[in-house]
């Protein structure tokens, strides 16, 4: 293996700017996920909007496909922004991806009901659900890369970690403006117009993180950019254990963390017999100390190594997340709920904390944006994005057990993935000074 001659050097500036270049770089990744999930965050109360009539189930699984299919851009987003990053710069590939999120979320906003354009409701707005998975899907594999760039050696997985503590938090940020409408409009108000007001808030935000990336320094060398084969399909392919292993973690990974986030918020209602508010309380509440819990573990990774960190969240999950979820499917206080779901976030932790930089550690610069971003789209467009749509279709057939038992397995095949790999932190591509491979 050839270790990136740059990792060690690439930024010139001092610790303060490299903060700020987190801070610059992790908040246009707020924006950008909180416009992709308050579309789940809101789905409680827009779904009749474009799926008139039917039982409640029914709605919320129309809405789950349209959620499901904008992960099946994330692939295509993937590589579009894998390779502009990896030709272009990272700052590029950044810039296009939030102005792309903003328009999406646009579009959303002002977008007719069933009642005014009949089927062409639902149609444009998988369009711009479409759009917004393409932005997506550009942005983690990117964000990852350049977060993991700037950090200091050595602890790399307390700054990186930053790169989830901004996704929870724009889901977190979704669900309180959420919870803000549901204190100041009835239940028939939101769903008549005013779900409309967290798309309109994310179009303006979106526009700041614009102004916000502009300022990032970039991070790759003209001779990173200009290598043969930089940000190509094929360069990607003569490194396939590492793509594979990126596969595997994400597959298991991204189903965990969506299950006990964006759909746990629809569970406690659907399976528990919580109100939407409650719901979206508990789960605000929750999501809260799980970003919270980040930098620690990511810090921790940078101790213990990311390899132990990640067989301590597979097989945790493996093993507790049937107990846990079966408790959750009958718990009746608020505090049972949160109680139960933050135990699980806690082992998802392991892996969401260090989930961008051990991906970037595996490969080298010239296709490193493509390879993190690709090999993760096209995980949690299989498995993250149909998580939903699984659980609510399982429980339309009265099988919602089986549910947690397809979790169960995914974080066996992230244990596999896990086993297969040596420690990225110290045999990776961007080795800690005195800990290289000998």
């Amino acid at each position: 293996m050839t270790v990136d001659p740059v990792a060690e050097v690439k930024d010139p500036h001092d610790t303060r700017k490299r903060v700020f270049a987190i801070i610059g770089g992790s908040s246009g990744n707020l924006v950008e996920w909180y416009d992709f999930y308050v579309y789940a965050a809101t789905a409680l109360y827009f779904a009749p909007t474009f799926f008139p009539g039917g039982n409640p189930t029914v709605q919320l699984l129309n809405t789950a496909a349209i959620f499901a299919v904008g992960f099946l851009m994330r692939p295509i987003g993937g590589w579009l922004f894998g390779r502009i990053a990896d030709t272009h710069g990272r700052r590029a590939s950044m810039l296009i991806s939030v102005l792309l999120m903003c328009f999406g979320s646009l579009m959303i906003a002002v977008l007719p009901g069933y009642d005014s354009i009949g089927i062409a409701a639902p149609a444009l707005l998988l369009l711009a659900r479409l759009l917004q998975g393409l932005s997506v899907g550009g942005e983690y594999g990117t964000s990852a890369t350049y977060m993991s760039e700037v950090a200091v050696a050595g602890h790399r997985g307390f700054f990186a970690s930053f790169q989830y503590v901004t996704l929870i938090g724009g889901q977190l940020l979704a669900l309180l403006v959420v919870v803000i409408l549901q204190s100041l409009y009835t239940g028939d108000e939101i769903r008549a117009w005013a779900w409309r007001i967290p798309f309109f808030i994310g179009a303006a935000t979106a526009v700041i993180a614009l102004f916000l990336r502009r300022a990032l320094h970039e991070t790759t060398t003209e001779e990173d950019r200009k290598r043969k084969g930089a940000g190509t399909i094929s360069l990607l392919l003569k490194h396939p254990k590492p793509l594979l292993q990126v596969i595997g973690l994400t597959a298991g990974g991204s189903l965990a963390f969506y299950a006990f986030t964006t759909y746990m918020q629809k569970f406690l209602v659907n399976s528990a017999g919580f109100s939407a508010a409650t719901s979206s309380e508990t789960m605000a509440a929750v999501l809260f100390c799980y970003m919270l819990l980040q930098p620690p573990l990511g810090a921790l990774s940078d101790r213990i190594g990311r390899r132990n960190c990640l067989l301590i969240f597979s097989a945790g999950m493996a093993i507790a997340t049937v107990p846990i979820m079966t408790y959750l499917s009958g718990v009746t206080s608020p505090m049972g709920a949160f109680v139960g779901i933050l135990g699980a976030l806690f082992i998802v932790s392991f892996y969401t904390s260090i989930s961008g930089v051990v991906k970037a550690e595996m490969f080298p610069a010239e296709i490193r944006a493509l390879g993190v971003g690709l090999g993760y789209a096209i995980a949690n467009s299989l498995f993250g994005g149909t998580a939903e749509y699984v659980a609510l279709y399982l429980k339309s057939i009265g099988m919602e057990s089986a549910f947690f038992w397809y979790v169960a397995v995914f974080a066996l095949i992230s244990l596999v993935a896990t086993l297969s790999m040596k420690d990225p932190r110290s045999h990776g591509y961007m080795p800690v000074p005195g800990r290289e491979k000998n």
